[in-house]
């Protein structure tokens, strides 16, 4: 049985943008493009129409910016994924709109494959950050270190189990991949991701790995 491909809305309020993005979802073979948006006011219309999987949202846009217009889509009752996409390398949007429930944070100039890599990794349960974003959490918080650092206090709440979970999240592992590598059924890992989010006092998994730079629990494998 062929399976469903995944469906994606890109809202961007340049043209030539989304027809660039369209185009690299649509030679996917398991993804297809069923809407686009030119501001953030018609992403949430055309979302609630079209129920995609996966919104692509820019940030900066006309009428109704992308933050509010993320807000306003996850508070709906089957709300998708969404991954922001911008030309501006800001910390302050990173912080803002993931704050407002995205589940990922790219730069415009990511490669064809990395766009979407990103979006069957958000399908799955995952989480994605740009790189720069990451290096920066790093260089803010002086956190990530080549040799394990101190448990923050609240990791030791986790069992062995969650840590486990916790740390192929931060290892960008979607939810069936902590399943192969655990060797446990998909639905016990969701179980498991909930407990750790409840024990860290996150709302998601992007904010899970944010969480694991700013308390040192994350190695960068090296100097």
């Amino acid at each position: 049985m062929t399976q469903a491909p995944i469906t994606v809305l890109i809202a961007d309020d340049q043209d030539l943008v989304r027809t660039g993005f369209a185009m690299v979802v649509d030679a996917a073979d398991d993804m297809r493009v069923v809407a686009t948006a030119a501001d953030g006011a018609e992403a949430v219309a055309l979302t609630a129409r079209h129920r995609p999987d996966v919104v692509l949202m820019d940030i900066r846009m006309p009428r109704t910016d992308g933050i509010t217009a993320t807000r306003a889509i996850l508070a709906t009752a089957h709300p998708p994924k969404i991954v922001a996409l911008t030309t501006y390398d800001s910390d302050d949007y990173a912080t803002r709109i993931l704050n407002a429930g995205a589940h990922g944070y790219l730069l415009k100039d990511a490669t064809a494959e990395g766009l979407t890599a990103a979006i069957r990794t958000v399908h799955q349960g995952g989480s994605v950050l740009a790189p720069s974003t990451t290096r920066r959490l790093v260089a803010q918080t002086g956190t990530a270190r080549t040799e394990p650092a101190p448990a923050a206090p609240t990791l030791a709440t986790l069992t062995a189990r969650e840590r486990a979970v916790f740390d192929l999240i931060v290892a960008g592992a979607s939810n069936t991949e902590i399943a192969q590598r655990l060797h446990l059924a998909e639905v016990t890992v969701k179980t498991h991701v909930g407990r750790v989010l409840a024990k860290l006092g996150v709302r998601d998994r992007v904010n899970i790995v944010v969480w694991a730079y700013r308390n040192g629990a994350v190695l960068t494998g090296e100097p």
